[in-house]
């Protein structure tokens, strides 16, 4: 029964509602994922690999330690190197938190009991990676070592964006999504910058702006966005420097593209000179990329673990107030996209936004 596998605060909850009904639910530290437990110090030599701080690694990694198993994928965190010793967290990272849930229900359908029922791990989506992507005791994360920027395709990204891609990267729900976010931050008459645009823009269509300003690095797709009121061809990892001037815009979008930047932190400084104080600078992506040309740190963290590598990026530029991030996942997969028999979920949305501090 559904009952079985929810806490009993949230069944008490759910017990009449009807279809598109809401309840919200308070779960206090420790309640759903276990207590937070003290750092624990161990020998570097029972790790297969030089840790970073910060960083979260499986806990499988770990050899000799009493309760884990080779097998075991569960997240712990580096928190401190010293002296031939390591002391790792291995609280999930939402464990000293209190936790709000709203949840709305879907559908109400009649038991057969012949069949059997069937559940979901309604807990999936909270245990595999929300909280990852903040930094541990304000400590900022080591992202930067062991050069995280290098890519398998080193030539100049001209090359490859030589030829337009008049495709969609996400599929529509997810694409609904993007724009969803863009909506909480776009006024009327307000002048945007679309860094490393495309053919287009995402930005709602309702919405009346004084400038879309398009840079890119392929004219035929720029000159194909209907968006765009001016574009620049300009290539961000040959030259990091943005070609407008200071203050000039109200808010920077960046879709699908962060990952490929291999000056990210001289760019997202950038964005805030070309930004006007109180502006916001909002990066969304997905797990989906042109293999060649991400960033080899991409690839080899989580995908909430990505959230925590951009926010570096806008705290370590100084230039950025009130960060914060979102994140999107298991929507159904639109039933006419191309891979919606291969793949259940809508592409996931993750987030990172910031408002450019006062002068």
């Amino acid at each position: 029964m559904w009952r079985d596998w929810l806490p009993e605060n949230v069944h008490r909850l759910l017990i009449g509602k009807h279809p598109w009904e809401k309840i919200s639910v308070e779960f206090g530290p420790g309640e759903l994922f276990g207590k937070n437990q003290p750092p624990v110090k161990i020998d570097r030599n029972r790790f297969y690999k030089v840790p970073q701080t910060g960083r979260f690694y499986p806990k499988g990694l770990l050899r000799g330690l009493p309760g884990v198993f080779p097998q075991n994928i569960e997240p712990f965190r580096c928190i401190s190197l010293n002296n031939g010793h390591m002391e790792v967290d291995l609280s999930h990272p939402l464990a000293n938190h209190r936790l709000n849930v709203d949840m709305t229900v879907g559908q109400l359908t009649q038991k057969e009991t012949e069949r059997g029922g069937s559940s979901a791990d309604w807990l999936g989506l909270l245990t595999d990676g929300p909280g990852m992507q903040a930094r541990w005791s304000n400590t900022p994360t080591d992202f930067f070592s062991d050069n995280p920027f290098e890519r398998t395709d080193a030539k100049a990204d001209s090359i490859f964006y030589g030829s337009p891609r008049l495709v969609h990267h996400l599929d529509q729900t997810a694409r609904e999504m993007v724009t969803d976010i863009y909506k909480r931050f776009v006024k009327a008459d307000a002048k945007v910058l679309d860094l490393m645009s495309s053919w287009v823009s995402h930005l709602p269509e309702t919405v009346r702006f004084e400038r879309v300003s398009g840079l890119g690095l392929n004219r035929p797709e720029l000159q194909q966005n209907p968006q765009l009121t001016d574009i620049h061809v300009h290539d961000l990892n040959a030259n990091p420097w943005l070609p407008y001037d200071d203050t000039s815009f109200d808010l920077v979008v960046c879709t699908a593209s962060i990952e490929y930047l291999i000056h990210p932190l001289e760019v997202v400084k950038a964005v805030g000179r070309v930004l006007k104080p109180g502006g916001t600078f909002v990066v969304v992506f997905s797990n989906r990329w042109f293999p060649p040309k991400v960033i080899r740190i991409w690839e080899q963290i989580h995908e909430f673990e990505r959230i925590g590598l951009v926010m570096e990026y806008f705290l370590r530029s100084g230039a950025f107030d009130d960060v914060q991030t979102y994140s999107m996942r298991g929507l159904p997969r639109p039933r006419d996209d191309k891979y919606a028999h291969e793949l259940q979920f809508s592409d996931p949305v993750y987030a990172v936004w910031g408002k450019r501090k006062p002068c």
